[in-house]
């Protein structure tokens, strides 16, 4: 299938932390860009932010993106789609606050894709790690996983227990509900010959970096505002327990998502974005060098750190060329803002 090099791609949800940073990249790189915002005053803030390039660069609402037709006026003359409007939250009550907004959402603009006279050449789902991971598959450790791992332990859960399911198995379902429909959709287009365009996912784990727009720390996203608590302000329990996880910096997953756009051979491929595996007193002792505090009890960066699942990115580095920032220049990134907005 064709990518694109130039043009007007869509990205849902604009005025979210991620869907933020891959609109000021498309900009930069020379693509038009249209956002869906659910109403007029939520583009304030990241139109603002992305001033420079004021005139490559529109909103549409879409209150709510889970009713048929919601992308179908928004979807004409554009070139390729950038779905990221998917809740992220692990307070939901019922399974169905995350799985319909994910669900219906990402089916909702993929119907509207595949109107007769679509323009659009490629779409792309942002979906998550939260996809890829299943423990009752690998039983080593550490855990190795890749593109070709699906999340099917989740689901089960869910559908068994129900509100009573665990609050990240919901999350991690409504992602892996989500992405399997969105290929399932895909292929049977295909095979009818009723789509002309292909499909690209991305699967992220914890991504950092600045917020655009944000004038406080309450503005700050979920894994940035952990990240703010647990690293910046030392606070709550994850430099405590050395709790564990995987991220990539915002700019590589924005950089990402203009790879796969323009490189036809991405098409019809699942990519793991993942800069590698972290414990949170690493975090802590790059932000203390940063603030330039007195070093930690414990300095993070030096032990041996025995990880329970590391991802292989292998892939994304071939195909879409990444090379990905490390831990210290992502923490100098996300520092100075910080400093810069005043907050440390």
């Amino acid at each position: 299938m064709p990518a694109i090099t130039t043009g007007r791609v869509l990205i849902t949800g604009a005025n979210g932390f991620i869907a933020g940073w891959i609109a000021k990249t498309l900009l930069e790189r020379g693509s038009l860009v249209r956002g869906t915002i659910r109403s007029a005053e939520k583009a304030a803030r990241i139109r603002e932010a992305l001033s420079a390039r004021e005139q490559d660069l529109e909103f549409v609402v879409v209150e709510d993106i889970t009713k048929a037709g919601a992308f179908d006026d928004a979807v004409i003359g554009v070139d390729a789609i950038v779905h990221a409007a998917s809740p992220v939250t692990l307070s939901a009550q019922t399974p169905d606050e995350l799985i319909k907004p994910a669900l219906e959402g990402t089916m909702s603009v993929l119907r509207s894709a595949g109107k007769p006279g679509s323009t659009i050449k490629r779409v792309v789902i942002i979906s998550s790690l939260a996809a890829v991971v299943n423990s009752s598959r690998r039983t080593t450790t550490p855990a190795v996983y890749d593109e070709t791992d699906w999340n099917d332990k989740d689901p089960v859960e869910v559908e068994q227990k129900g509100v009573d399911a665990s609050s990240a198995a919901k999350y991690r379902t409504s992602k892996t509900l989500a992405e399997r429909a969105a290929w399932e959709y895909v292929k049977e287009g295909h095979e009818k010959g009723t789509i002309s365009w292909d499909l690209v996912s991305l699967c992220p784990p914890w991504v950092l970096g600045p917020a655009l727009g944000a004038r406080t720390p309450e503005d700050l996203t979920t894994s940035v505002g952990t990240w703010f608590k647990l690293a910046v302000k030392e606070e709550g329990e994850g430099t405590v327990l050395g709790g564990q996880g995987s991220w990539t910096d915002v700019r590589d997953f924005a950089g990402a998502t203009h790879a796969v756009l323009i490189k036809p051979e991405a098409g019809g491929e699942r990519f793991v974005i993942s800069a590698g595996p972290f414990e949170w007193t690493q975090w802590t002792t790059h932000a203390r060098r940063n603030l330039g505090k007195p070093g930690s009890v414990e300095d993070g960066t030096s032990k041996d750190v025995a990880y329970s699942i590391l991802f292989d990115s292998k892939k994304s580095k071939a195909v879409l060329g990444i090379q990905y920032f490390s831990m210290e220049e992502t923490a100098k990134f996300m520092i100075d803002d910080f400093k810069a907005k005043g907050w440390c």
